[in-house]
């Protein structure tokens, strides 16, 4: 059985003035034909320069409006099952891991790293879902998590890259938008 890993899902880097726009790509856990599938997005809204005190000259990218926020503490060596995401849902991991299959592809799955990196996208609810997904906690510590649906269960304008998870070398560093 083979399996693509991706240990990270986010390139969040400062950008200098003048410098290229960074592309915000992540992976996805949504449906197709009525089963999840994981993909790579790339969200459509460009990163902005602030100008806010505290965060000057920070590049910043508004996701998507949100509805409300849970914090979780997922014991270590979980397993959640299977299951559809509740909502249509950010999910921000900041420590440990999380290990995501599907149950009709049994060669892709995505491995989490909590921390910098560690976000994915939510959409394979019940409506367009039947099986969901599983996501195991392998580590020896807890996991702990952010789950922030968005507002009124809207998935972000995006394009989609390609089906599977983002690689490493997707989510990190400063490139051009791809067109």
């Amino acid at each position: 059985m083979r399996q693509n890993y991706a240990l990270s899902f986010l390139g969040l880097t400062i950008l200098p003035h003048g410098a290229v726009s960074l592309e915000f790509n992540v992976t996805a856990v949504s449906a197709q034909n009525g089963s999840s599938i994981l993909q790579c997005w790339q969200m459509d809204k460009p990163f902005e320069t602030s100008s806010q005190p505290g965060t000057t000259g920070t590049s910043l990218l508004m996701l998507s409006d949100v509805s409300n926020l849970t914090y979780g503490i997922i014991p270590p060596n979980s397993d959640g099952g299977w299951h559809n995401a509740p909502k249509v849902q950010w999910v921000v991991y900041t420590s440990g891991l999380a290990y995501i299959t599907l149950p009709d592809d049994t060669e892709t799955s995505v491995m989490v790293s909590g921390g910098e990196f560690g976000i994915i996208f939510a959409a394979d609810t019940t409506d367009v879902s039947e099986k969901g997904h599983r996501t195991q906690y392998p580590g020896m510590t807890e996991t702990t998590a952010l789950e922030i649906p968005t507002s009124d269960g809207k998935i972000p304008e995006h394009r989609l890259l390609h089906t599977g998870p983002c690689s490493t070398s997707e989510i990190t560093g400063i490139r051009e938008p791809s067109l």
